[in-house]
């Protein structure tokens, strides 16, 4: 069973910082492009940044030049390094991937989602 673990968040001052780390833990064969969505209180759940295998990110508008996106292979884990936060980045933060694990002697892929966690740009 594949787990997306995410932690790293919390409350924060505006322009502020905060690193969010997620880790794939399981019997796991490959990840795909990993990203991190956002779903902020009565809105739609957003992609924020995402990064292929490869390493290329690629950036919503409104995080370019504030949010970065990193990767480990080795650790099977995704980052997003968040600056110059703003009130408008309050959300719960969403970690996703698609991961391909050992399942019953096959190699099994599936599309996984993070339990979220909370980021709040307040004064």
């Amino acid at each position: 069973q594949v787990q997306l673990v995410e932690s790293g968040g919390g409350l924060v001052q505006p322009g502020g910082s905060l690193r969010l780390s997620c880790a794939a833990s399981g019997i796991i064969f490959s990840i795909d492009a990993m990203g991190w969505y956002r779903q902020a209180l009565g809105k739609e759940r957003e992609l924020v940044a995402a990064i292929t295998t490869g390493g290329g990110p690629n950036y919503a508008d409104s995080v370019k030049g504030r949010f970065t996106i990193s990767r480990d292979n080795a650790k099977n884990a995704v980052y997003l390094e968040m600056n110059s936060l703003k009130p408008e980045d309050t959300a719960t933060y969403y970690c996703n991937s698609g991961v391909s694990s050992y399942y019953r002697g096959r190699i099994v892929r599936n599309d996984y989602w993070g339990q979220g966690t909370q980021v709040t740009v307040s004064s």
